[in-house]
């Protein structure tokens, strides 16, 4: 983005950044897009609902939620040339809690998302020893037996809960901060301050935005060869019930998240294209990719869960606790379950085991663990893109401060604010962070952002600003989603998933070596006070938004002549006065 802007009618456009081309933009989209969810959620949500079944449901969000909403975002962010705040105040003073909101998120998201980078590079650091430190367990203190923790659970499972997380028995025990999580968890901040300081447009973006899906190629050409990979496959994609109401909204959900709608980031970088610039099919092939992605990366995963499957099969293990799933010996028959898991279970657990069971795990474990790298240092720098361009837009930061110093104050100050993450009990914090920030606010960001592109910049002035930009107006399935569909669905979801999330009290699964049933994971409910912690992070990134429409309105009551002015919406950039 080091050349400007040329030709814009005010002297912010005049000195707005862009791309250096239009492949750099669409790498910087697809890699915010595409990030650790399409390896691990999408995967585990295939499996559980069966993918024939699954696919369903996820294409009708796709065309109906996911697709309006990123053509929106990219229509208008470079329309008006703003970041999330700037666009949604500049439509209306009402409106600029949204970006605020928006802007919250994305702050609240970064903290936990590069907690789980320090996560894989903890895990990477330790893939280059021969064995693997997650293949065997240690000796105890006597150094004649092993450790009693590891021997009940498997070694996988003692070293992502003792040797990483050194986790508490419950979330009410916070524990000490972890040291090897500190110098982890700094390092993935530099890392991502280091990079975005030196251009996220540069080098880095064709390498972390490319190089998971060349990984991800190795992965599954070697997979495919394994000894029960077409039972994985097999697995995945055996159509299940369709008519449980559950697989729609988990859909709907994913998409939306899968998409990284309504966190700013996509806003701020459509706003440093050039006015004309065809948005539309940017969208269709952004979102068509990180969909494709999320199917391509199933394959390869659950054709290793299946060799795993084989291989416990073979060796007939009375249990399997990597994924909590039981192996049961049948006249002389071992029947297994092929393991369902999600997120860290997937990515520290389950594929770390079936990695050793694999000719040079060391090198499959580096690979594995720098492709994850990758796709969440793609995804960060949206995150971070999403907190500094709304700051920078408004000129909250003063003009003698540089934009690396503010960065870098962000940077540390999601440093210490994540230290939380990297006690023993950061693990519990991180999974309330990750359901409670990343699902209920977004869901009502996204609403009101539609909402004010219908209702307060006006349809029929959308679409001539897009016949502007691409050349043509929206056709009338685009419109119908903005005005109808698209709305509706964002409302269905958030009701539908506040009613199922309030029908019984949040329970979490804690790892308690004192539990009778151990290894399996002791289920307990969250204390009342750290329930009241889930309903604020639900509830206080959206809290802007009532908040800034209040204030505008008491200034315009109060004060009618000084807000008169902004009151009136932005002219349009495109209307020709002279032309009669």
């Amino acid at each position: 983005m080091a050349d400007r802007e040329a030709g814009d009618t005010t002297s912010e456009a005049e000195g707005r950044p862009k791309w250096d081309n239009k492949v750099q933009y669409m790498l910087t989209c697809i890699g915010f897009a595409v990030g650790l969810g399409n390896v691990w959620r999408f995967p585990y949500l295939c499996q559980i609902y069966g993918g024939g079944a699954f696919l369903i449901p996820y294409l009708v969000a796709l065309v109906f939620e996911g697709l309006p909403l990123l053509y929106l975002e990219l229509a208008i962010g470079q329309s008006l040339r703003k970041g999330s705040i700037g666009v949604w105040n500049s439509i209306s003073p009402y409106l600029g809690g949204v970006g605020v909101a928006s802007m919250i998120v994305s702050f609240l998201v970064g903290l936990f998302y590069n907690t789980i980078l320090a996560w894989v590079l903890w895990y990477f650091f330790n893939s280059f020893q021969e064995p693997l430190p997650w293949s065997q367990c240690p000796l105890d203190d006597s150094q004649t037996s092993y450790v009693e923790e590891c021997v009940q659970g498997t070694p996988v499972n003692y070293f992502w809960y003792r040797e990483t997380l050194n986790i508490t028995p419950d979330i009410t025990s916070s524990g000490s901060l972890q040291w090897w999580l500190v110098l982890c968890l700094a390092t993935a901040w530099s890392v991502v301050y280091i990079c975005f300081i030196r251009g996220i447009e540069t080098i880095g973006v064709y390498v972390t935005a490319t190089f998971p899906y060349l990984v991800l190629t190795i992965f599954l050409v070697r997979a495919l060869t394994l000894p029960g990979a077409t039972d994985g496959l097999e697995y995945l994609f055996t159509p299940k019930v369709l008519i449980n109401p559950r697989v729609w909204l988990d859909a709907a959900t994913q998409i939306f998240f899968s998409l990284s709608l309504a966190f700013g980031g996509l806003i701020a970088f459509s706003s440093y294209n050039p006015k004309r610039n065809d948005c539309e099919r940017d969208a269709v092939l952004v979102g068509c990719i990180n969909s494709a992605t999320s199917l391509f990366a199933s394959i390869p995963i659950f054709a290793i869960l299946g060799f795993k499957a084989t291989t416990n099969n073979n060796n007939c293990f009375l249990r399997y606790t990597g994924c909590e799933c039981v192996c049961v010996c049948v006249t002389s028959v071992c029947v297994l379950r092929v393991c369902s898991a999600s997120g860290t279970g997937l990515a520290f657990i389950v594929f770390t085991e079936a990695v050793i069971e694999m000719p040079g795990s060391q090198v499959w474990a580096v690979l594995f663990f720098v492709m994850l790298f990758s796709l969440g240092l793609s995804s960060m720098f949206g995150n971070l893109e999403g907190v500094l361009t709304p700051l920078l837009d408004l000129n909250m930061v003063p003009k003698w401060i540089p934009k690396e110093l503010f960065t870098g104050v962000i940077c540390i100050v999601s440093f210490l604010v994540a230290l939380i993450f990297t006690m023993g009990s950061g693990n519990y914090w991180l999974e309330i962070f990750n359901n409670y920030v990343g699902s209920v606010p977004l869901l009502v960001i996204a609403f009101f952002e539609i909402t004010a592109v219908v209702l307060f910049y006006g349809m029929s002035r959308f679409s001539d600003d897009i016949k502007y930009m691409t050349g043509r107006r929206p056709n009338w399935f685009w419109k119908i989603c903005w005005m109808g569909i698209s709305p509706i669905m964002l409302l269905v979801v958030l009701v539908a998933y506040v009613i199922v999330q309030g029908q019984e009290h949040p329970t979490y699964p804690a790892w308690d070596p004192g539990y009778e049933q151990f290894p399996d994971s002791e289920v307990k409910s969250y204390p009342d006070w750290v329930f009241a912690i889930c309903v604020l992070l639900s509830a206080v990134p959206v809290l802007p938004i009532p908040a800034v429409a209040l204030y505008r309105l008491i200034r315009r009551l109060t004060c009618p002549d000084t807000n008169k002015l902004q009151a009136t919406p932005p002219p349009n950039p495109y209307t020709n006065s002279a032309f009669v």
